[in-house]
């Protein structure tokens, strides 16, 4: 832990340190707060410790000891075997906070926080902005829950990033898969667009540059163009990934009294994706299946730094 930084107050229990939760994890003990953090993989927990975490002996054991546990992983039913199958959330004692990070489903998160121990709040943040944004604290955190548990929780998490307030628990959830349906739409017609320009005999670099400088643009062109370019298609962020959240969003469109006809067309896309490269796959094979359709290459000569590569400016 840097030298200059004092301990902030509320011990923190960190669960989920993958490609999101280990760099928060990091920015949280950069700033001065006393961590104690657990994974499944013993190198990440190791290289947490490293920065300076204490590791826990089991999510139980990180949940036991904290005053505030984060939790950040990949899919609901992880959320809920760590929290219920491991005992996290039993463990957790009255006047604590849990506050997952997990982009999960809003019954699940209400489900959990009836079932917590007495006197235990919940919120629901989860975060958008990729891992460049969780490296560089550069993350949006949309959080749902009581107004006392928020501002706390707020205290905390607002070292990760801007932290947007969206109503009772359970909504942080529901607007982090608004904005996640408008990203999977920008990334499947992105590819799209590319292959109908070059189909018409457009230089891919003169495509780009009119998508950035118009109406055309997007974080979405600027953030993920680049990785078709590259040719890696943004491992980080898997189509299975891809396709939980479209599942949780189609859950959510069965109360819209009107069909979502782009987030369907999307939904489709990345299905696509994932029955012709596999699930473990980048999220952006999404735009590969119109090279391979089309015969046409979006690779691109450019400085293309990997997102997960990015470091402070």
């Amino acid at each position: 832990m840097d030298g200059n930084h004092m301990s902030n107050g509320d011990i923190i229990g960190f669960i989920g340190l993958g490609n999101m939760g280990g760099p928060m994890c990091e920015r949280l003990l950069a700033a001065g707060h006393q961590v104690i953090a657990f994974d499944l993989d013993d190198a990440k927990v190791a290289h947490a410790a490293a920065h300076g975490a204490r590791p826990a002996e089991s999510a139980a054991d990180c949940a036991a000891r904290a005053d505030v546990l984060l939790t950040s992983l990949p899919r609901p039913d992880h959320v809920e075997a760590v929290m219920v199958t491991a005992g996290a959330l039993a463990a957790l004692r009255a006047g604590s906070l849990w506050v997952d990070l997990t982009t999960n489903r809003k019954e699940l998160v209400a489900r959990l926080a009836a079932e917590a121990p007495p006197g235990v709040d919940v919120v629901d943040s989860p975060v958008t902005g990729a891992v460049d944004g969780a490296r560089n604290g550069r993350l949006t955190l949309f959080i749902g829950g009581a107004e006392a548990p928020v501002a706390r929780a707020t205290g905390i998490i607002e070292e990760l990033g801007t932290v947007i307030p969206c109503g009772a628990l359970g909504t942080g959830n529901v607007v982090k898969l608004v904005t996640n349906q408008l990203w999977f739409v920008a990334a499947a017609a992105l590819g799209e667009g590319f292959a109908l320009g070059m189909s018409h005999g457009v230089e891919l670099s003169t495509l780009y540059r009119a998508i950035i400088e118009s109406v055309g643009d997007s974080f979405v062109a600027r953030h993920d163009g680049p990785s078709i370019f590259a040719g890696h298609y943004d491992p980080s962020f898997s189509v299975d990934l891809c396709l939980k959240d479209l599942g949780l969003l189609h859950e959510l469109q069965a109360d819209v009294d009107a069909p979502l006809l782009l987030t369907d067309a999307a939904r489709a896309a990345f299905r696509d994706a994932g029955n012709r490269y596999g699930g473990d796959v980048g999220e952006l094979h999404v735009a590969k299946r119109l090279e391979d359709d089309t015969g046409l290459s979006f690779r691109m000569d450019g400085d293309w730094t990997a997102p997960w590569e990015v470091t402070d400016q």
